[in-house]
This record gives structure tokens, C-alpha cells and sequence, in this order.
């Protein structure tokens, strides 16, 4: 997963109503119950699904770290899925989407104007329609330059360019070397 993915995926879980199961026995009966048999959960962790069924039971309590991690990214991938479509209709219609990052920056601008990239840390309000533009290319399995390119277009119009009220020549803007992003929606 890339950068922006990782990040919508932690907003995801901010809008969680209720915690998903901690201990191991109840987060493999939950997947169990999500995918229908332990030969589904055990594919989709990487053990067999007579690990599948120990873990179930409580005859094996502690599995590899990695396996542990899996579990866990598969449970939070799973759990209420409702919220997390109601939260991001929300977003996408009315609410739109806050992303707070520390990145470079670089822009095409006119001649005579400075163009040279540098590290910022923004936190900007983007409207509904940008929101709703990263959920469908994430629907869509875009890569993640193409989702910065969508977050880059929102911060042209609305930090750098102030809704069309200045730097109205600027044409192109890109976000590199991205040091920490987050969403909020």
C-alpha cells in the first residue's frame, strides 16, 4: 500500500463506533465468520488452516509476529464497513476532507515567478468533490502518484491559488518526498 492509501485507511479506523476484537481467539472467529470457513482466513493470513482452527481454539495463543500483523490488517480491513461507507458519503457529498501533510512541494509557475520546490507543512480543507474524486480512484485501485496527483490538484486550487483569487498562473503542482501525510474526513 502506498502513502495515501495508508492514510485513508487510518481515517477509516478513526470512525470506528466500536473497537474490534483484541484477543487473538475472538479476531480469528471473526474472520472465520467474515469469510466463511478457517481454509478462506487461512489463505488470505498465509498459514494453514489447521493454524487457523489451533488459533480458533486457544490450543496455539501466540503466533509469529507477521502472522499476528496480518490478522490484525485483516480484521480492521473487515470491521464495520457500514460506518466507514456512511463516513466516506459523508465526506464526499457535504463534509470533504482535511489532509495535513509535511512534503516537498514543487510547482509549475510563469517566468520570472519561483518554482523551486520545498518542504511545507500544510493542513488544508478540501471540498466534497476531491474527497469524492481519491474515494472512487481507490475504488478504482489507482496507484498512489495518481491519488497525490488528485490531492495536489485540491491544494492548487485551495492553498495555492486561494479559490482562484491569486497565483492564477500557476499550472501544475506536485507533492514529493512526502515526510508524514494524514486525512481527516
Amino acid at each position: 500500500m502506498g502513502e495515501i492509501e495508508d492514510a485513508i485507511e487510518r481515517a477509516d479506523r478513526e470512525s470506528f463506533t466500536r473497537e474490534p476484537p483484541k484477543t487473538l481467539k475472538g479476531q480469528i472467529s471473526y474472520l472465520i465468520k467474515q469469510l466463511g470457513s478457517a481454509k478462506a482466513v487461512a489463505q488470505e493470513i498465509g498459514v494453514t488452516a489447521d493454524s487457523v482452527n489451533r488459533y480458533r481454539r486457544g490450543a496455539r495463543k501466540h503466533p509469529r509476529a507477521d502472522v499476528a500483523a496480518k490478522i490484525d490488517n485483516a480484521v480492521r480491513r473487515r470491521w464495520q464497513p457500514q460506518v466507514r461507507k456512511r463516513r466516506q458519503r459523508q465526506a464526499a457529498t457535504t463534509g470533504g476532507i482535511t489532509v495535513e501533510t509535511r512534503a516537498r512541494f514543487g510547482y509549475t509557475a510563469p517566468i520570472g515567478t519561483t518554482d523551486d520546490g520545498r518542504f511545507r507543512r500544510l493542513t488544508v480543507h478540501l471540498p466534497p468533490a476531491y474527497a469524492q474524486r481519491l474515494f472512487d480512484a481507490r475504488e478504482a485501485k489507482a496507484s498512489d502518484q495518481e491519488m497525490r496527483g488528485i490531492i495536489a490538484d485540491g491544494f492548487k486550487e485551495i492553498y495555492f491559488q486561494d479559490g482562484g483569487v491569486r497565483a492564477t498562473g500557476l499550472s501544475d503542482v506536485a507533492i514529493n518526498d512526502i515526510d508524514y501525510l494524514d486525512l481527516d474526513y
